[in-house]
Order: structure tokens, then sequence, then C-alpha cells
């Protein structure tokens, strides 16, 4: 008799599945394919909280249409402290004090029409590593799904070394390593104030701007830099960043 009943109950759990609609294995199917995805996404973000990404998109497609880039991975210790609290004054001054997204700056923004940038460096790294260029929808809803588990995943220390290498700090030239060598002939380690605030001021457009060849406006920027940089040292706004 309970064989009997097994046997029923097998037919019945069969005849279940037989009974799912067309739509409603798509929904499975799509539900499942999410999961993969964000089953990847964490593998991924994990991953890459330990080994350096080999390349990112923009990199291979600036490298494509130029026929090549400058790209050469640092580690942190090997970057002047003057660099990374030079692109966290001019980028992000709140860095330490937020897990992902600078809610003052986006208010900000907001109240400024959308005028003005209110990506952290957090969100910055996540477009620049695992996602592409651009300004649609898609990419900023998963930027923004993402950044809270690459601040959850990574340190803060982290986050400032891998942008430090991924971003673009001229046509061509992506990391501090390169932009010490290509624009002041030196090593990142030997990087002065000066020079790093200048690379820094150059990072909202990289294309157009040059840290060895600075305008005026440039120049300004950078001491504006310089300033903001002396300023959260002493406050300790870049104490979850340096040793």
């Amino acid at each position: 008799m309970a064989k009997g009943t097994k046997t029923r109950g097998k037919r019945t759990a069969k005849t279940a599945r037989k009974e799912l609609s067309p739509g409603q294995r798509l929904v499975r199917l799509f539900l499942r394919a999410g999961l993969g995805l964000v089953g990847f996404a964490v593998l991924l973000v994990a991953l890459f909280s330990v080994v350096n990404p080999p390349t990112t998109h923009t990199i291979w497609s600036e490298g494509w249409r130029l026929g090549g880039v400058d790209h050469d991975w640092v580690a942190l210790e090997d970057i002047a402290p003057e660099m990374a609290r030079s692109v966290v004054a001019a980028e992000d001054a709140n860095f330490c004090n937020h897990w992902g997204f600078d809610v003052q700056a986006i208010r900000a923004a907001i109240e400024d029409g959308g005028n003005r940038g209110a990506s952290t460096i957090s969100q910055q790294v996540v477009k620049n590593v695992f996602l592409w260029q651009g300004r649609s929808w898609f990419r900023k809803a998963l930027e923004t799904a993402m950044t809270p588990l690459v601040e959850a995943l990574w340190s803060k220390r982290r986050i400032v070394e891998v942008y430090l290498n991924v971003a673009e700090m001229g046509e061509g030239v992506f990391g501090v390593g390169a932009a010490a060598e290509v624009f002041f002939k030196t090593t990142p380690d030997k990087l002065s104030a000066q020079q790093a605030a200048l690379i820094a001021a150059a990072l909202p457009s990289p294309k157009t701007r040059s840290p060895a060849k600075p305008t005026a406006a440039m120049k300004k920027r950078a001491a504006q830099i310089r300033d903001g940089a002396a300023t959260i040292r002493a406050d300790g706004r870049a104490g979850c960043f340096e040793d």
C-alpha cells in the first residue's frame, strides 16, 4: 500500500510539472537565469577583491581604437599617499563616510538640475571594472545594484587601489602607474602633491586635459584639490584607505 502511494505521489508531481503553461515556464527560465547572473556577479566581485582585474571594457575598447594603451598595475603601497588623497578629494571627499552613495552629493546634483556629477569612487569602480561607459538607465541600474555589493565585499583601501589602476587619466593612459611615467617621467611613489593634484584635475575629461600641459583652469582646480587633500588628511576623512 505504501509503495502505491509513493508511486501516485510521483505521478502527481510529474503531472503538475506538465501542467505549467508556456508563460509560467518562461518566467521560471528567466528567474533561473536571473539567479545565475546574480550568483556570477557575486563570485566576480568576490574574486576581484583579491585578484587584480586583468582588463576592463574601456581599456579593451580604447586599446582597439588606438592600437594600444598605457596601463601598468601598481599596488597602493607603491603609490604616493598624495595621489590617493588627491583623487578622493577631487572625486568623492566623503568616501570614507558613505556606503557607496553620497546622499548629500545626490541632493546637490538634483538641486543643480543634474548639471553636476554625484557618482562616488565606488560607483565609478563598478562602472569601470564590471560595466561600460555610457549614460543609459539600464547601465545605471546595474551600477546602483552592484555598488553596495562591492562596498560589502571590498575594503575601502581596495576600492581606492582599483580605482587608481583602472581610471582613464589621459588619452590611452590608464592608471596612475602609466600616468606618472607618461606625464611626469617618474614612478607613482615619487609623485609630488602638485603632480598628483594635476592628474586628479584631469579625471573629469582625460581625453582633452593633460596633466603635463595644464591650462590656467586646471592649475586653479589642482590648487583646490591640494587644499582638499590636506583637509581630508587633517580631519580624518582619509583614514579608511591609509595605513
